[in-house]
């Protein structure tokens, strides 16, 4: 597991290098004291996951999610236990206050080790149009989230923005529809028509229309209609 500390505060970096010395199965790849020095190892070193405190100097650890392409596992470590609700409700792998102790440090360690044996390693943000986006990090006001793409049921074209659709939430992020479907992967998602973009295992029904068009009814229960052309490869992928 390929790690990066995030801290601004040296001590804090240098005392979690000495917690995580003992476990054989993790590699530090590099640490960062700022935003920007972590956007450049982020893209650099591509950690499977990312040891990141919320508040530095300039730019939060929120702020520096913001400006990733493909977000890594993320394990929040702060002083501050305000910010845990809401770190677990963007869906960080945990969250660890400082001084960060132990036996915390390994349970996390191991929920991390789990979650990268059943998930996708994340592509490398300067990888290019061939390597699939695994997780993003959305903010909507108040609200952050770190989304998964396979849970993603749909996206849907707003202008230059997508609005994504998963676990009953439906916030925009300023990203063309165009630009997320080059770096989704096609064994997975599918493009409806010129506004929308289904995740093909969240099919939950297919009907067809008379003018060869297809109704597909999502797990979300929202109704998608499969334009003509599109509908053939459909068919032929489902093997209708």
């Amino acid at each position: 597991m390929r790690a990066l500390i995030i801290d601004d505060e040296r001590l804090a970096r240098s005392a979690l290098r000495r917690l995580l010395k003992p476990h054989a199965d993790v590699e530090i790849v590099g640490e960062a004291a700022n935003a920007d020095e972590a956007l450049r190892a982020i893209r650099k070193s591509f950690p499977d996951v990312i040891f990141l405190d919320v508040e530095m100097p300039g730019s939060s650890g929120f702020d520096l999610l913001e400006k990733l392409e493909d977000v890594p596992f993320v394990i929040f470590t702060t002083a501050y236990d305000e910010y845990a609700v809401r770190a677990f409700e963007i869906n960080a792998l945990d969250y660890l206050v400082k001084p960060v102790a132990a036996e915390r440090l390994a349970a996390a360690l191991s929920r991390a080790q789990k979650t990268l044996a059943t998930a996708a390693r994340p592509a490398p943000p300067n990888a290019g149009p061939g390597s699939a986006l695994t997780q993003i990090f959305v903010r909507d006001g108040d609200h952050c989230w770190i989304v998964r793409l396979a849970d993603v049921v749909l996206m849907e074209s707003e202008g230059n923005y997508t609005r994504l659709h998963f676990g009953g939430n439906a916030p925009l992020i300023c990203r063309s529809l165009s630009a997320i479907e080059e770096r989704i992967n096609p064994a997975s998602f599918f493009r409806a028509n010129r506004s929308q973009i289904i995740n093909l295992r969240s099919i939950e029904s297919v009907e067809s229309e008379i003018e060869g068009r297809l109704l597909v009814k999502l797990t979300n229960r929202k109704v998608v209609e499969i334009s003509r052309r599109q509908a053939r490869r459909l068919r032929e992928l489902l093997s209708l």
